[in-house]
């Protein structure tokens, strides 16, 4: 071939996973019979880049042949191609030397194909699959049962004697969970009977019990002082620091307790003796929160395992509404097979941006309106599949009144929706028998503020805070306002299956000793004011329960 064209040599050599080197062109171009040396190649398995060397070794062994001439198996039989996988790479994964030796040239290109890898998801939610969510939503009916909302049952004049009532109410629900769960080491007693028999309780061989209200937190040094108020007194605590105890669950929440504080107006039980040096002062050696056990989720029959997807915070009529991602929700619920599975859409509160409800928020506003905002509402809620079920809370940015427990919409306001459940905040219902708390959660900052372990960015924290303590907004007078009705309807009487809350634009779904938690995500872009914090939300993120299997999915839109 000599004298031959080099693009017809290149594609020989090329099929042949051949590749030659710069520096040999002109002898390529100078042989007469390159087919030959091409095929003693394939023969010895020599493939990559074809150098000078290489060469000379393929045209010796054609030289043999040609001569007739074989090499004992003793001596040294093909000397140069044993090693020709460690002179030059090996392109194709199959060949590769088992030791997986080092080669000292590079790799061109693979030849083997990769593996399929699933595509990186955004917020590094994980993947989910099918199989969990068995049924179609189309083929069951609605099954929505209210135990508790606040709509039309509020009776409080906002008098002292509510405020009293409320807080009594909440002392006897909570002290009663204490009490029967069979968990406290002494029979609990009032206030006045401690302080009246000082004497028997002087040492830690005689400890007492007592049930009370918490109030006047603080952190003194190293140790966490506080007082407890039952109907008769209160008396003044002192829990010291940490300690090495044992590995029980009970230990490890008092030790936790002592570093991170108590909320306001918690209602514990105090185990401990009177300080022999302060005549009125417990010294604190257990301290005691409503049971919050393993829970057994209730599970919807399986001809009934359609799902339950949950969404808060909106935001509809800000600048700041993501309307596009909106719009691929919706186009996600008419296409995605996941979608088809979901009956119910649970909607946690501040469904608008609302009116006046900061200093300049008009400056914000697509909509300023709250009539039109709530038209916009029902407008995009319509849009999604007629076989989802919506129930819509409100949140404090709703136009209800910003006490909680918070009553439903106003009637004027539900009629621009078609079709959609209203209820208050918090609600307690069951979807096919599966028990569900939505709260919009605007105690999360209470908790924040008061607990030291709990942040912004860690919200789950702070809802598994509210059912350690079987309460969703302990402390009167902070960021949360309360309704003092006479009896405290946000104890949490029954530990729900699936707990959702929104409010502070994070999002999460996990698992707490057998409940799932729910921190549903926002549409809303970040503000002003969270710029202001330096807090990210994580919006669009739609989070799916099966109500048979508990399968969760995150299927984000942004």
């Amino acid at each position: 071939m000599a004298g031959g064209n080099w693009r017809i040599i290149s594609l020989k050599l090329l099929a042949a996973k051949l590749f030659p080197a710069a520096d040999i062109s002109e002898r390529l171009l100078a042989i007469d019979d390159l087919d030959q040396l091409i095929t003693i190649a394939v023969d010895e398995g020599i493939t990559g880049l074809l150098t000078d060397e290489i060469l000379s070794n393929l045209e010796e062994l054609a030289d043999s042949k040609a001569n007739g001439t074989t090499q004992d198996d003793d001596s040294n039989a093909k000397p140069e191609s044993q090693n020709f996988n460690e002179m030059v790479p090996v392109l194709d994964s199959s060949k590769q030397d088992l030791d997986d030796k080092p080669s000292p040239g590079r790799v061109i290109a693979p030849i083997s194909s990769p593996e399929p890898k699933a595509a990186e998801r955004p917020h590094g939610l994980p993947h989910f699959s099918l199989d969990g969510f068995p049924m179609i939503a189309t083929d069951v009916d609605v099954e929505l049962d209210i135990h508790f909302d606040i709509t039309g049952k509020s009776t409080t004049e906002g008098k002292l004697t509510d405020i009293i009532s409320c807080f009594n109410s909440r002392l006897e629900k909570i002290k009663r969970m204490l009490v029967t769960s069979g968990r406290l080491p002494n029979r609990p007693i009032e206030t006045s009977q401690l302080t009246r028999d000082k004497s028997r309780y002087s040492n830690s061989n005689n400890t007492a019990t007592i049930v009370g209200l918490v109030n006047d937190v603080r952190h003194k040094g190293e140790n966490l002082h506080f007082k407890v108020e039952d109907i008769s007194g209160e008396i003044f605590c002192v829990l010291r620091p940490p300690r090495a105890m044992d590995n029980t669950p009970a230990a490890k929440r008092r030790n936790t307790i002592a570093a991170a504080g108590l909320m306001e107006d918690d209602v514990v039980g105090v185990t401990g003796f009177i300080n022999p040096g302060s005549r009125d002062m417990l010294l604190v050696e257990d301290i005691h929160l409503a049971p919050m056990t393993k829970h057994t989720k209730r599970r919807a029959e399986e001809n009934q395992a359609v799902s339950a997807a949950f969404v808060s915070d909106i935001h509809v009529g800000s600048k700041t509404f993501l309307h596009s991602q909106w719009d691929k929700l919706v186009k996600w619920f008419h296409e995605d097979p996941l979608a088809k599975t979901i009956k119910y859409l649970v909607l946690s509160g501040d469904a608008v941006d609302g009116v006046g409800i900061y200093k300049d928020q008009d400056k914000e506003l697509e909509i300023v309106d709250i009539y039109q905002q709530y038209e916009e509402v029902a407008r995009l809620t319509e849009l999604l599949p007629d076989w989802v079920e919506t129930i819509i809370l409100p949140g404090n940015h709703d136009a209800v009144r910003p006490a909680e427990p918070q009553p439903a919409l106003d009637p004027m306001i539900q009629q621009y929706f078609n079709r959609a459940t209203f209820v208050g905040n918090p609600c307690d219902f069951s979807l096919h028998g599966v028990r569900t708390l939505s709260y919009h959660g605007v105690s999360i900052m209470d908790f924040v503020s008061s607990i030291k372990h709990v942040t912004f960015s860690t919200p789950e924290v702070a809802m598994e805070e509210m059912l350690e303590r079987r309460h969703l907004a302990p402390s009167w007078g902070g960021k949360t306002p309360l309704s003092p009705e006479p009896e405290d309807h946000m104890v949490i009487e029954e530990i729900p299956d699936i707990f959702v809350t929104g409010h502070v634009h994070g999002h999460y779904c996990g698992d707490y000793k057998g409940s799932t938690l729910i921190q549903s995500s926002t549409w809303q872009d970040q503000t002003g004011y969270m710029r202001m914090l330096g807090f990210q939300p994580k919006p669009c993120i739609l989070t799916i329960v099966n109500l048979n299997t508990h399968k969760t999915a995150s299927v984000p839109f942004a």
